[in-house]
């Protein structure tokens, strides 16, 4: 028995990294997934990895940024497994690396689009979906970014701020409609998206921890599966760090 037997999950961004890593543990739990991504072929990998494991999954492709395909992607879950109990709202990117003055604006807006703007369309229309189910759960992927600075990053952390505060108002919003809406704030984690980084530069990124070692998406995916879960029945509007110390210094 899993603490998420014949729960309905949704996950974005599911093809890799911190996605990837939910989406796994969430089907390890009972859960049937539904796998999305943008990348096709992640997408589909990740539903064999977790069929081979034993677990339920289909792959849907979505790209958040779009609202038209947030909404199909809610109305094509509910009509492959008849519900959506549980989202967890991750699709995200960086960016370019530029000071604010010189950031550039088609930049600023993909990186809002994506990480904010896809957020939103994905908390609207599940939470549509769970008002009509009596009840449910959303997951908001964050950042330690939500809290503190990324300098050289100010799309990322303006969008990731922004997530924080669009959680806590759908947790006092939807509180007494029995449905619960938190996010989770992740330090640097070791996934593809730091695939490209100079050993330098991710040395640099290391030590900023106190924990002395970058993340592992399965420690990130525990706190999800926890706010995604009974265990954490009393707990909405909140924003929780798995940092390594990171925001302690």
């Amino acid at each position: 028995m899993g603490i998420l037997d014949h729960k309905v999950a949704l996950v974005t961004g599911a093809g890799s990294g911190i996605g990837l890593a939910i989406a796994e543990l969430y089907a390890e739990e009972g859960a049937k997934v539904i796998v999305s991504d943008i990348n096709e072929e992640n997408g589909n990998q990740a539903v064999e990895k977790i069929r081979s494991n034993g677990g339920e999954a289909t792959f849907i492709k979505a790209d958040t940024s779009h609202a038209e395909d947030v909404e199909a992607l809610v109305k094509k879950t509910v009509e492959r497994y008849g519900k959506l109990d549980i989202a967890c709202n991750n699709a995200g990117i960086g960016g370019e690396q530029e000071l604010t003055g010189n950031y550039s604006l088609d930049s600023w807006r993909k990186v809002l689009s994506v990480n904010l703007d896809g957020v939103f369309y994905g908390c609207k229309y599940e939470l549509e979906q769970m008002e009509k189910n009596g009840g449910g759960i959303i997951v908001n992927m964050a950042s330690i970014h939500g809290s503190v600075a990324a300098p050289l990053s100010s799309a990322y952390t303006a969008a990731k701020h922004a997530v924080v505060g669009l959680t806590k108002n759908i947790g006092a919003e939807y509180g007494q409609k029995n449905i619960r809406c938190n996010a989770v704030g992740p330090a640097y984690i070791d996934t593809p998206l730091l695939e490209s980084a100079s050993g330098d530069m991710k040395q640099a990124l290391i030590a900023r921890h106190p924990m002395g070692r970058l993340g592992k998406p399965e420690e990130v995916a525990e706190l999800v599966l926890f706010l995604s879960s009974h265990k954490s029945s009393f707990m909405t509007g909140g924003y929780y760090l798995v940092d390594g110390g990171y925001t302690a210094v």
